[in-house]
């Protein structure tokens, strides 16, 4: 009877695991390769150039995305934060300053849906979209998939409305969110830059004190290395002018 039961759960189990990989392998069917070399997403770019993309979701915050913006002004670093739509309804005047000081905004959708059929990840773009157009006059480009989780049919969908996919360097995700120290932030950053990194961080989605206190060192240094602090599509530019 036991043996039974164990060729019961060990056939359960197999075909769990072979549905598990039939929904992988329909989310990942093109890999990144495939992407970089259409340009559709972008992770990177290949260059000598001490250029470094700051990237930063979930904002705006009324405080930590203050002081952020705060702290890049000081430095004279440009960014690219990816909004949220809902977050930038209730501090329109923030979406304001990030555009006024030369900062690029981008699209995060409107309320951060972790699971969502493309019809209504169309029309969260258009709805966080159309509400930045409505405070900066410009129409976002750049759109960064719902923790970083892409299919082929986002990818798709994103392209027939005109947007570019922007992920980040894989060695660059700086995990602030998780709140690891100020010390994890800064050295995941440090120890691993080169140039034309994306770097991700987060300035909305909840505290973000650590982020605030790693950038303190982290912009500085870099500074000091000879970086420069260019937006996505700065970056963007450079690359299709590199022709690499």
């Amino acid at each position: 009877m036991k043996n039974k039961y164990l060729s019961i759960l060990v056939l359960f189990l197999v075909g769990f695991m072979f549905v598990l990989s039939l929904n992988y392998k329909a989310s990942a069917d093109k890999d990144r390769r495939y992407y970089e070399k259409t340009g559709e997403v972008l992770w990177e770019i290949d260059t000598e150039e001490k250029v470094v993309a700051l990237t930063f979701d979930d904002g705006p915050h009324p405080k930590y995305t203050t002081e952020i913006l705060d702290l890049l002004a000081k430095y004279n670093a440009k960014a690219t934060f990816f909004i949220l739509g809902e977050n930038a309804a209730k501090k329109p005047e923030l979406i304001l300053r990030q555009h006024n000081e030369g900062h690029e905004i981008a699209n995060h959708t409107y309320t951060h849906p972790l699971k969502t059929s493309i019809a209504n990840l169309e029309l969260e773009l258009k709805k966080t979209n159309d509400l930045i157009y409505s405070i900066t006059g410009n129409y976002p480009t750049l759109f960064r998939p719902v923790e970083g989780h892409y299919t082929d049919s986002i990818i798709q969908s994103a392209v027939k409305n005109g947007y570019k996919v922007v992920m980040w360097s894989w060695h660059q995700d700086t995990e602030d969110w998780r709140n690891p120290g100020v010390h994890r932030i800064e050295k995941k950053v440090l120890n691993g830059i080169q140039p034309g990194n994306v770097i991700l961080f987060h300035d909305g989605g909840g505290n973000r004190r650590q982020t605030v206190k790693a950038l303190e060192k982290i912009l500085p240094e870099l500074q000091k290395q000879g970086y420069k602090f260019v937006t996505v599509s700065e970056l963007i530019k450079l690359k299709n002018e590199s022709g690499k």
